[in-house]
C-alpha cells in the first residue's frame, strides 16, 4: 500500500523533497529559510557526533549511551540520488516478500517512495504487527518505532532500523529510572497503587504515548496501563478513567492536555511533573485533586509553530483553512480551526472537494507531499523556516539501500530487539491500545 503521488493534468508536479529544498536554500537559489544548513550534509556526517543532529531538535539534550550508527561504507555514501534510487529497487525486486519497508510521514520524500506502507505510528503498528509473511521489517522512522515493531512481530522477524542514531528526542524525555521514581512518589501521595475504590477504580492508571521506549511501554502494561497515539488519545483516556481515578501520561505534555482538555477535564486539574523536581513541583493537594497528571515532555518539531504564524497565515490568506498536529502547544491547537493525528491531516485535505488554501502545522516532509499529492490546493506548513525532525532526517536512502543489499547478501543488520523481560508486559499495554480503536472522526 506504498502512496503514489500523481499531479493534476495541467498543474505543474510540485517537488516534495525536502532535502531538495534545504540544497536550494544552501546553495542560495531559493530566498527560504532552514533552522540549519547542515541539513544539506549527509547524516553519516554526525553518526558519530554526540547530539541528535541539525533540525528540530538539535538544541534537546540527549541522554548518555543514545545508540550511535556505525560507520556508512563509501559507496553508499558517495552514490547520488538516481543511484541510490536504483540500487534500492533491485535490492527490493531481489528480496521480495521477503521483506517489507515500513514509511513514517515524516520520512523524507526520497525514503517514503520506497515503503510498502506508509502512516502514522498506529497505522504502522498495526502493519508490522499484520505481516506475519515477511522475513525482515525495514522501519524507515525511529527507534522506538522500531521497538514497537518488533514486539507486534513474529520472533522469527527481524526488524531494522536503517540508521541506529534515528531515535526521538520526546521518548527520551521520559526513561524508565524517572517513571519509576515518579510511580514510587505517587504512592506516598495515593497510597497502594492497585487498591480498587468502591467504584473498582485505582488511584491511577498510566498511559504512555506511543513515543516512548519498549522499556516505557513495559512499565506501563506491568502496572495496568495502556499505549495511544495521536488518533487514538481520547479512546485511550476514555478507557483509563474508566479504571482509575486519575491519569499519569508521558512523555507528551501537549497531546495530553489538548485531548483532556477536549473532554472537558479543567486546566487546574492537570498538574505538571517535572522528574526533577520533589513530587513533581506540585502540592500533595494538587496531587489529590488531579485528573491528570502531566510529564514535562514535548515535541520539538510541534513546539515551533506559534499563534503568530496562524494569525499571519490568516491574513495573508483569507479563509484559510488552519490544521495542527494535537503534539502543538494548546494555544496553538485553541487558534487553530482543527487538530488531529497526521493521518486525519491526510484525510481533512483529501476530502475538500473545492480548491481550497490549508496553513499546516506538523513535519515538514509531510506537508510538502501533501502539496505534491493534491496541487488543487494551496498546501504549506505554517513555519516559514524549513526545519524537518531531526531524527526522522536521520535516515537517509544511502542507509536504505545499505541495509537492503545487506539482507540480499544474507546478512541481518541494525537488528532491533527487546528483551523478553520488558516485551512481555510492554505487548499487553500495545495490545490494549490496538483493541481501543478510535471512531472514524469525520472531516468537515
Amino acid at each position: 500500500m506504498s502512496i503514489t503521488f500523481v499531479p493534476t493534468p495541467d498543474v505543474p508536479a510540485i517537488d516534495a523533497s525536502v532535502d531538495h529544498a534545504i540544497r536550494s536554500i544552501v546553495s542560495g537559489a531559493s530566498t527560504d529559510a532552514t533552522c540549519a544548513t547542515d541539513l544539506a550534509l549527509g547524516p553519516w556526517d554526525f553518526d558519530t557526533r554526540p547530539g541528535y543532529g541539525p533540525g528540530s531538535s538539535m538544541g534537546d539534550v540527549i541522554p548518555t549511551g543514545a545508540p550511535r550508527q556505525g560507520e556508512l561504507p563509501a559507496s553508499y555514501r558517495e552514490a547520488g540520488e538516481d543511484e541510490l534510487d536504483h540500487r534500492i529497487r533491485a535490492a527490493k525486486a531481489t528480496l521480495g516478500d521477503r521483506v517489507v519497508v515500513l514509511g513514517h510521514f515524516y520520512q523524507r520524500e526520497e525514503v517514503v517512495r520506497h515503503a510498502d506502507y506508509v502512516g502514522d505510528s498506529y497505522q504502522l503498528a498495526t502493519a508490522a504487527k499484520a505481516r506475519t509473511d515477511a522475513e525482515a521489517i525495514v522501519f524507515c522512522g525511529v527507534h522506538f518505532m522500531a521497538e514497537t515493531a518488533d514486539l507486534l512481530s513474529g520472533p522469527d522477524q527481524a526488524v531494522i532500523l536503517p540508521n541506529l542514531a534515528a531515535g526521538c528526542s520526546m521518548a527520551d524525555m521520559a526513561d524508565i529510572d524517572q517513571v519509576e521514581d515518579c510511580w514510587e512518589q505517587l504512592s506516598e501521595v495515593f497510597g497502594d497503587l492497585e487498591v480498587v475504590d468502591e467504584g473498582g477504580r485505582v488511584p491511577v492508571i498510566p498511559v504512555t504515548y506511543m513515543n516512548s521506549s519498549a522499556a516505557i511501554k513495559g512499565f506501563v502494561g506491568r502496572h495496568g496501563g495502556i499505549v495511544c497515539t495521536s488518533s487514538n488519545a481520547e479512546t485511550v483516556l476514555e478507557w483509563a478513567f474508566e479504571r482509575g481515578r486519575r491519569v499519569l501520561f508521558f512523555p507528551d505534555q501537549h497531546l495530553g492536555r489538548n485531548t483532556a482538555k477536549a473532554m472537558g477535564v479543567p486546566l487546574d486539574r492537570m498538574p505538571m511533573w517535572n522528574p526533577r523536581a520533589a513530587l513533581g513541583g506540585s502540592s500533595t493537594t494538587e496531587l489529590l485533586d488531579s485528573r491528570v497528571i502531566l510529564w514535562h515532555g514535548f515535541c520539538s518539531v510541534h513546539r515551533r509553530f506559534s499563534v503568530a504564524q496562524i494569525e499571519k497565515a490568516r491574513a495573508e490568506h483569507p479563509g484559510v483553512r488552519v490544521i495542527v498536529h494535537p503534539e502543538c502547544p494548546m494555544e496553538v491547537v485553541d487558534a487553530a480551526d482543527e487538530a488531529g493525528s497526521t493521518d486525519y491531516i491526510r484525510r481533512a485535505i483529501a476530502a475538500a472537494t473545492t480548491p481550497t488554501t490549508f496553513a499546516i502545522g506538523t513535519e515538514v516532509n509531510l506537508v510538502r507531499r501533501l502539496a505534491a499529492q493534491f496541487p488543487q490546493h494551496e498546501i504549506f506548513c505554517l513555519d516559514p523556516v524549513v526545519c524537518p525532525c531531526s531524527t526522522m532526517y536521520r535516515i537517509h536512502p544511502g542507509y536504505l539501500a545499505w541495509v537492503l543489499e545487506e539482507l540480499v547478501a544474507g546478512r541481518t543488520p541494525n537488528r532491533i530487539t527487546v528483551t523478553a523481560d520488558v516485551a512481555d508486559p510492554a505487548r499487553i499495554a500495545l495490545e490494549r491500545m490496538l483493541a481501543a480503536k478510535p471512531p472514524v472522526v469525520a472531516v468537515p
